[in-house]
C-alpha cells in the first residue's frame, strides 16, 4: 500500500510541473506581445528580453515532466519501444534540437497513450475511479496542448534550434 501511495505521489507531481511547465510557455508568450508596449514610448531598450528566452526554455523543459509519469521498467518488448522512443523526443525537447518535429511527435504520442490508457468513458458514471481517470485524462490533454503550442510558436531563444540559425 505504501508503494502504490509513493507512486501516485511522484505521478502527480511530474504531471503538475508539466502543467506548470504549459502555463509558463503561454506566460512567455503573453510577455512577449506586452513587451513591445511601453508607456515611454520612443525611448531606446536595453536589447532583447532575456527573461522571455528563460521563461520558454523553464516551459519546454518543465513540459517534458509529463512522460515520467509513463516510464515503465518491464521487460515487454512493446514497453522497451515506448521508454526509448519517448525518452528520445524528451530529450531533443529539452536540448531544443529539431523542437518543433518532436513536440509533433510526442503530442501525437501522448494522445494515443491518454486515449487507450485513461478511456473514462469506458467507465460507468456511478464509480469514483471514473473521476480519477477523467482527471488523468484532462491533464494528459492540457499538456499535449503545451506540446502544440511549442510547435506553434517555437523552441525559444536558448535551443539549439535558434543556435543553429546564427551559424
Amino acid at each position: 500500500m505504501m508503494m502504490l501511495t509513493l507512486y501516485n505521489v511522484h505521478v502527480v507531481m511530474c504531471r503538475n510541473v508539466a502543467l506548470s511547465g504549459g502555463v509558463l510557455l503561454l506566460l512567455a508568450e503573453n510577455q512577449a506581445e506586452t513587451t513591445g508596449q511601453s508607456i515611454f514610448a520612443g525611448l531606446p531598450s536595453l536589447g532583447e528580453n532575456s527573461k522571455h528566452k528563460y521563461m520558454q526554455l523553464s516551459g519546454r523543459v518543465l513540459l517534458v515532466f509529463m512522460f515520467l509519469t509513463l516510464l515503465r521498467f518491464e521487460l515487454s518488448f512493446l514497453q522497451l519501444v515506448q521508454n526509448v522512443i519517448g525518452l528520445s523526443l524528451v530529450v531533443l525537447i529539452a536540448v531544443g534540437y529539431k523542437t518543433k518535429l518532436a513536440c509533433l511527435l510526442l503530442s501525437v504520442w501522448l494522445s494515443v497513450i491518454n486515449f487507450y490508457v485513461n478511456a473514462w468513458w469506458n467507465y460507468s458514471s456511478y464509480k469514483p475511479m471514473r473521476d480519477f481517470i477523467k482527471y488523468d485524462f484532462f491533464q494528459t490533454l492540457s499538456v499535449v496542448g503545451g506540446l502544440l503550442l511549442v510547435v506553434a510558436l517555437g523552441p525559444g531563444g536558448y535551443s539549439m534550434d535558434e543556435h543553429k540559425k546564427k551559424w
